[in-house]
């Protein structure tokens, strides 16, 4: 998934942001922070865009109908 497809994707399910404080970016939701891969040419890997949604606490469901 690229990386602008990420965020908007997030931002659907509620989180605000990017923001940028030190070396990665983060995007918010109420109290959880989630840290995000900084923008690159290439794409978000599957393993990693598994740990970021698993850590955001958004189930398989919602990420799919989100």
């Amino acid at each position: 998934m690229s990386w602008g497809t990420f965020v908007r994707k997030m931002k659907s399910l509620g989180f605000s942001g990017p923001f940028q404080e030190g070396k990665h970016p983060y995007m918010v939701k109420g109290n959880l922070s989630i840290t995000i891969p900084n923008p690159h040419k290439g794409d978000i890997s599957v393993d990693l865009l598994s740990r970021i949604i698993r850590q955001a606490f958004i189930s398989r469901d919602e990420w799919n109908n989100g």
